[in-house]
Formats: structure tokens, sequence, C-alpha cells
């Protein structure tokens, strides 16, 4: 049947299916023939035969005659038809229980799968926070043993009080020696105006000295030119007593 529904192609071309049924005709044909198990077996079909041995029996026990051996022949022989027709049935209930646990089992499995993603999913955020937070927490340390590294360049800490210890000396010498330079500053600053002083006093002085002694000298230069002129006039006169 199934040949009737394909076209042979030639060599180097495909074969393509031609069906006359729609897929929900399929499905109601492949049920029907699955119950009637129609393509199942070869010969005539099981449930056609268990129809005859049933019409058989009917028409074995409907008959006037004294005929219960052939009644009975037909009853088993209905009875190993139905056991022969129930067979396939339980198998075939025995392959549809096992696929619907099957399905059950792959619902089960699948939803197993979905929480161990979504598991996975959370997992991986977490994992993601914890290189997040290495990466801070490495680079806290690295920079941590950079500063250490940087320390151990520096001297011991005694020898660094040490020389903590003679700056502040030497600051406090410094200190009393530059208050003793201020006073010593001071001292000759103030000599300094003292001796401005006495020297613009020496100088004041001097030059009334030089006055004095101008004023004396010019004096004394007056008296004489009189003394001078006294005696000039006292020749003159003797000269004319003459």
């Amino acid at each position: 049947m199934l040949a009737k529904g394909r076209k042979i192609a030639g060599r180097g071309e495909e074969m393509a299916a031609h069906y006359a049924f729609g897929p929900l005709e399929d499905d109601v044909i492949i049920k029907h023939r699955l119950l009637t198990r129609t393509t199942t077996t070869r010969g005539e079909p099981p449930l056609k035969k268990l129809q005859k041995k049933f019409v058989s029996l009917a028409l074995e026990i409907e008959k006037d005659a004294d005929n219960l051996s052939d009644c009975e022949r037909s009853y088993k022989a209905f009875l190993q038809e139905i056991a022969t027709f129930e067979l396939p049935l339980i198998k075939s209930k025995a392959v549809v229980d096992a696929n619907i646990r099957e399905k059950e089992s792959f619902n089960e499995l699948q939803e197993e799968i979905q929480q161990q993603i979504l598991q996975a999913q959370a997992d991986i955020g977490d994992l993601k926070k914890q290189l997040e937070e290495s990466k801070i927490e490495r680079q806290h340390k690295e920079e941590g043993e950079a500063i250490r590294k940087l320390i151990a360049l520096q001297p011991p800490r005694s020898e660094t009080q040490k020389i903590i210890s003679d700056l502040e000396k030497e600051i406090v010498t410094l200190e009393a020696e530059n208050a003793a330079c201020v006073r010593t500053l001071d001292l000759r600053k103030k000599q300094f105006s003292l001796l401005l002083h006495v020297v613009h006093e020496l100088q004041n002085t001097i030059e009334d000295e030089q006055k004095s002694l101008a004023d004396e000298l010019r004096a004394v230069m007056e008296e004489q030119k009189i003394s001078i002129e006294d005696g000039s006039a006292v020749g003159s006169e003797a000269m004319v007593v003459d």
C-alpha cells in the first residue's frame, strides 16, 4: 500500500511521497487497522475470524436438532479464537502501559533536567559572584603585597626612630641657635642704633665746636683788625706831630 503512495524517481532524483489522506484521516485509519488488525497478520483478519466463529456458534445453538457436541466444539473454537484475538490486545495494552510509563518517566526526567538546568544557572550566577569577589580579593592581596614590599624597602623602625630622634635634637639645637642669633641680632641692632645716635651727637658736637671756633676766630680777626687800624691811626698822628 505504501508503494502505491510513492513515486519512483530516476537515478540522481529524490523519491517524493504522495499521500491520499491528511494527518487526521491517517490517524483514524491507523487506529482502525490496529483495532481490527487488518494489516498485522497474513490471511483473513482475526476480528473477521472471531465474527465467523461467533456466527457459527450462534447457528449451532439455534438448531433444533440434538447437536450438543457440535455446540461444544463451536464454543471451544470460539473461546480459542477469543483467546487468540485477546492475546495481541493484551500485548498491545502492555505496550501502551509501557509507553505511558515511559512517557511519565520521560516527563519526570524532563522536569528533573529542567530543575537541574535552573539549578545550574543559579550555580553559574553564584560562581560568577564568587569569581568577582575572588578578583577583588586577589586585587586587594596584590595591593597589600605591593605595600608590604614598599614597607620592606624602608629601614627598620628602630633606625627610623633613631633618625627621628636625631632630627628632633638637631631641630632643638637649630631653634636654640636661631634664638641666640635673634638675640644677638637684636643686641647688634640696639648697639648700632646707639652707635648711630652717638655719631649723630658727635657730629652735632663737632659742628657746634667748629661753629664756636669759627666765631672765636672771626672775633679775634676783628680785634686784630681793629688793633691794626688803631696802630695806623696812632702812627699817622705821630708823624703829623713831628
